[in-house]
């Protein structure tokens, strides 16, 4: 149950009938129509600008349009008032009928509450986190991750169909570059310094992590000194696909800890291996839309470039800045020109829409992808792409530096290994997801570990989980001294909810349109700050019964306000429930300090 679009569906119903009695044109254009909550809550719980929106059209004033319109909603018992407000507003108030019906429902479908059917089923292919593998995942691909995974999860809630996917680019000189570091930690393991393979030493090595030790000692219990004395030559296929194998696992572990699986892992190695490349650029080929040619210097670094002929695909056609090369000089394909056909592989699997979840640093190869995609799938593909921001590390405000065991940057592992440590073995994941949605993705987010730790209200991971908790408590109180859960309805309760209750009613009813919102918007902080607004809402409320004992949740001499305020808390608790565990893949917490 969506009340706003229910009241939207009202009011179309009764611009039909307006129509079809001839009082306004038949032709009228209702898109820019909204409904939402009204931004002062004590003008009414549903305001539209359809008046608004309509006068122009009617070439009437938008107070007169409001009232015709008022007259024509009225009726329903729902609606304890229409009014036309400011300069054509219509506030809608819903009666206390109508709001012990929307609890009701709220309860009977318990956690489902806010599910949509908005996205009709449509299939999207959603690739977050494609880190190298070559190495663990820190922290910043955590936020990536983090943001990934809870925006397929809201995408699934409000309807569409949603395949998670990663990318390895296990391929390339980095893919090179780790199996010569693994080659290095397999010669240290053997007790070795060196070998004709690695003439330059540890000084030629990129990828120094301590995580590389295991993978060494690994391959040395495996094969000994098999390699010891081969050249590079005769080693680096099969170190290269042992070394790649072991990262590989090292970031599904990883990402497990995160609470993240995919459904789908694509390998740049493999589709490099399919000729999809050489059919990518030959498709756009034959559109005349690849030809040589030679760039101009990038900004900034004129002094050092070099000019040469190249293959370039025609980017600027399709509202890139300017032309992209497909071809290294050395006549390999670009990261780009396998970018393209990875890109070109989803849309042959069936997804039209594809969305990307990358780094900040990506931000400048986002228009070559889309103008590539245009191109191959005739504006048929659509790729959007969220970009995720830094995340800075603090203690007390302070910038800090962790155990850097990949030997420069800090681990999905160190963090969650911490935040056990501050919070509870098993649940410094939690404190991270929830975290990591506090800010919209492309901004730059501060993590700080004494506010995330800490018991107030201050942390929003806690305030949520503490107001599960209290209504838990506040459910066993009342099973403990025998109260029945009856659900009430406006047929079996004249309970009047006072202004702060009908206030979290209103929030409650709000869910839907919150998870519609997010999702069409690709935009899960939303729920977050949803969800911290309704906890305190809810804290506010269990804060009048300290004060008042009248209000409290449980008053055994009344119990028509008992079991109404019993059915109010289920409600606050299948929507926190809903939105923690089933979107931000938090667990939510029954006990607390």
């Amino acid at each position: 149950m969506n009340i706003f679009n229910n009241f939207r569906d009202h009011l179309s119903q009764c611009i039909n009938n307006l129509q079809d009695n001839g009082e306004v044109p038949s032709n009228l254009d209702l898109m820019n129509i909204t409904v939402e909550p009204p931004r002062n809550r004590d003008h009414g719980d549903v305001s539209t600008n359809a008046a608004l929106a309509l006068a122009p059209a009617l070439k009437s004033k938008p107070r007169e349009v409001a009232q015709l319109l008022a007259t024509a909603l009225s009726g329903p018992p729902e609606f304890e008032s229409i009014e036309v407000a400011g300069p054509g507003f219509l506030n809608v108030r819903y009666s206390q009928d109508f709001w012990r019906d929307v609890l009701r429902h709220i309860v009977d479908v318990g956690s489902e509450f806010g599910r949509s059917s908005m996205g009709k089923k449509k299939r999207i292919v959603l690739e977050y986190v494609s880190a190298n593998p070559t190495g663990p995942l820190h922290i910043g691909h955590a936020r990536g991750a983090i943001f990934g995974d809870t925006l397929a999860r809201l995408l699934v809630f409000s309807g569409h169909d949603v395949d998670r996917e990663y990318y390895w680019n296990d391929a390339g000189a980095q893919v090179d570059e780790l199996a010569r570091a693994t080659y290095w930690r397999y010669l240290q393991s053997l007790g070795l310094s060196g070998s004709p393979s690695l003439p330059e030493g540890e000084s030629g090595i990129e990828y120094k992590g301590e995580y590389l030790e295991a993978v060494g000692q690994e391959l040395a219990s495996l094969h000994s000194s098999k390699y010891v004395d081969m050249m590079e030559g005769e080693w680096s296929e099969e170190i290269r696909e042992f070394s790649v194998d072991a990262m590989k696992n090292l970031i599904r572990e990883d990402l497990k800890l995160l609470g993240i699986e995919f459904d789908n892992e694509i390998s740049e190695k493999e589709i490099l291996g399919s000729g999809e490349v050489d059919e990518v650029v030959a498709q756009l080929d034959q559109r005349n839309l690849i030809y040589r040619g030679q760039l101009e210097a990038p900004k900034g670094n004129s002094e050092t470039w070099e000019k040469r002929d190249q293959l370039l695909f025609r980017a600027s056609n399709f509202g890139d800045e300017v032309d992209r090369p497909l071809q290294k000089s050395d006549g390999s394909w670009t990261y780009f020109a396998t970018d393209i056909a990875y890109h070109f592989h989803k849309y042959r699997r069936g997804f039209k829409d594809m969305i990307n979840v990358w780094g900040a640093d990506h931000g400048g190869y986002v228009s070559r992808v889309q103008a590539a995609v245009d191109a191959l799938t005739d504006g048929v593909g659509d790729v959007t792409v969220a970009l995720c921001q830094m995340v800075r590390l603090l203690d007390q405000g302070e910038p800090i530096k962790m155990s850097k065991r990949a030997g420069n940057f800090v681990t999905v592992r160190d963090l969650i290994d911490s935040m056990d440590k501050r919070v509870g073995e098993g649940q410094g994941k939690d404190v991270i997801r929830f975290i990591m949605l506090t800010r919209k993705n492309d901004a730059p987010l501060d993590f700080d570990f004494t506010r995330v730790s800490e018991q107030s209200r201050d942390n929003p991971v806690f305030y949520v989980q503490y107001a599960h908790a209290r209504i838990c408590s506040v459910l066993r109180r009342a099973q403990e001294i025998n109260i029945e859960m009856v659900p009430i309805s406006s047929d079996n309760t004249g309970y009047v909810f006072n202004s702060a209750e009908l206030e979290l009613l209103r929030m409650l009813a709000d869910w839907p349109r919150i998870v519609e919102l997010a999702s069409a918007s690709r935009e899960p902080h939303r729920v977050v700050f949803y969800l911290n607004e309704l906890a305190s809402e809810f804290h506010s409320l269990w804060n009048q019964g300290n004060r008042n004992s009248d209000t409290r949740f449980i008053v055994e001499e009344d119990w028509e306000a008992t079991r109404a305020r019993l059915t109010l808390l289920s409600g606050v608790r299948a929507v926190l429930v809903s939105g923690l565990q089933g979107i931000v893949g938090v667990l939510p917490q029954a006990e607390m300090l």
